[in-house]
C-alpha cells in the first residue's frame, strides 16, 4: 500500500500529489524562496544516498523535486508570494525580497498565494515534461520556474517581462560580487570543473559497484547541484557566497553524457567545464535581461539551467 494509491490523474499526475503541491508552495512562502531552495540541496544530498542504498528514488522525486521542495513549487510559491505582498503593501523591501520569510508578514493571504503556485507549479511541470521531444530533452522543472516568474511580473508587477540589457549599477544588478567577465569566468570555470569532476567520478567508480548503478548514473549531476544550493543558506543570510548551481548542474549533466557516450573522463570533465563556463556567462546575460531593471524576481540560474539541459542531450545524442 502507498499514499498515493488508486490517486492518478492522466497519465503522470496524482491527486495526492496535487495537495501535498500546496502545502509545498505555502512551506516555501513562510520561510522564503531562497531558503527553500537551500533545503532542496539539503534533500537532494539525502535523497542521493537512499537512492544509492535502496534503488528507490522516492526521496529526489517527491522531497527534492515535487511537492515538498521542488523548486517550481516551494521556490516558486514564494516568489509569487513575494511579488504580491510586495504590490500589497506588506512586504516594505519589494517584490523581489525573496530571502524574508513571509510568514513574519502574520498575512494568511500571503500563504495562500504560495499555495496557488505551488499547485500551478506541479501542474504546468507535469504538462511539459508531456511535450513531444521538449519534455523529454529539458529540465522541466527550471523551465517551470521560468514560467512562473514570467507570470509573477506580469499579474504582480509594475514593469515589463523584458528590458535593454544596461551595465549593471547600483541596484539594477544581480549579484556584484559575481559579475564581472574577470570574476565571472574564474568562478563558471572552476565551478564547472567541480562538478564535472563529482559527477564523473560517481558515475565511473561508484556506479559499477553498486547494485543501483543505473540510479546513480541518472542523479550524478545532482550532487554537485545539491552543494551549490546549499550555499544559497549563506546568500540568503546576507553573505557573498557563490551562485553556481546553473553552473554545476549543466556542467554536471554534460559531463555525465559525453562520458557516457565517449568513456573518456578527461573529455567529459572538459566538456563540463565548458558548459559549466557558458551557464555562468548565459546567467548573467538573462538577469540583464529580465531580473535587472524588474520589480519581482525571474529566476536568471532556472532561465538557464532549462536550455543548457536541452543543449547537452542533444550534443551527446550526436556525439553517441
Amino acid at each position: 500500500m502507498t499514499p498515493d494509491a488508486a490517486l492518478a490523474i492522466g497519465s503522470n499526475m496524482n491527486l495526492f500529489w496535487l495537495l501535498m503541491a500546496a502545502a509545498g508552495g505555502v512551506f516555501g512562502t513562510m520561510i522564503g524562496a531562497n531558503y527553500a531552495f537551500s533545503f532542496t540541496g539539503v534533500t537532494i544530498l539525502l535523497g542521493f544516498g537512499v537512492a544509492a542504498a535502496t534503488g528507490s528514488t522516492t526521496v529526489l522525486d517527491y522531497v527534492s523535486f515535487g511537492p515538498a521542495f521542488g523548486p517550481h513549487i516551494a521556490f516558486a510559491g514564494g516568489v509569487a508570494a513575494a511579488a504580491y505582498a510586495a504590490k500589497k503593501g506588506y512586504l516594505k523591501s519589494g517584490g523581489k525580497d525573496i530571502n524574508s520569510p513571509l510568514a513574519g508578514l502574520g498575512k494568511p493571504d500571503v500563504l495562500l498565494i504560495g499555495a496557488l503556485f505551488g499547485v500551478g507549479g506541479y501542474l504546468f511541470q507535469k504538462l511539459v515534461a508531456l511535450v513531444p521531444w521538449f519534455g523529454t530533452h529539458t529540465d522541466s522543472v527550471a523551465f517551470t520556474v521560468v514560467c512562473s516568474g514570467i507570470l509573477v511580473r506580469v499579474v504582480f508587477g509594475k514593469t515589463g517581462v523584458f528590458h535593454s540589457i544596461t551595465k549593471p549599477e547600483g541596484t539594477t544588478r544581480w549579484l556584484d560580487w559575481q559579475e564581472t567577465p574577470g570574476q565571472l569566468l574564474t568562478v563558471s570555470a572552476f565551478a564547472g570543473l567541480f562538478a564535472s569532476g563529482i559527477a564523473t567520478m560517481l558515475v565511473g567508480y561508484i556506479a559499477p559497484n553498486s547494485a543501483n548503478g543505473g540510479v546513480i548514473i541518472a542523479n550524478a549531476q545532482a550532487i554537485p547541484f545539491g552543494i551549490s544550493a546549499l550555499c544559497i543558506f549563506f546568500v540568503a543570510g546576507g553573505l557573498k557566497f557563490p551562485v553556481t548551481h546553473h553552473m554545476t548542474i549543466s556542467a554536471g549533466l554534460a559531463a555525465v553524457l559525453f562520458f557516457n557516450a565517449t568513456g573518456s573522463g578527461m573529455l567529459a570533465v572538459l566538456v563540463g567545464t565548458c558548459f559549466g563556463v557558458l551557464a555562468g556567462f548565459a546567467g548573467e546575460y538573462f538577469a540583464r535581461w529580465t531580473y535587472a531593471h524588474g520589480d519581482t524576481h525571474i529566476d536568471p540560474p532556472a532561465g538557464v539551467i532549462w536550455l543548457m539541459n536541452t543543449l547537452a542531450v542533444s550534443a551527446a545524442a550526436l556525439v553517441a
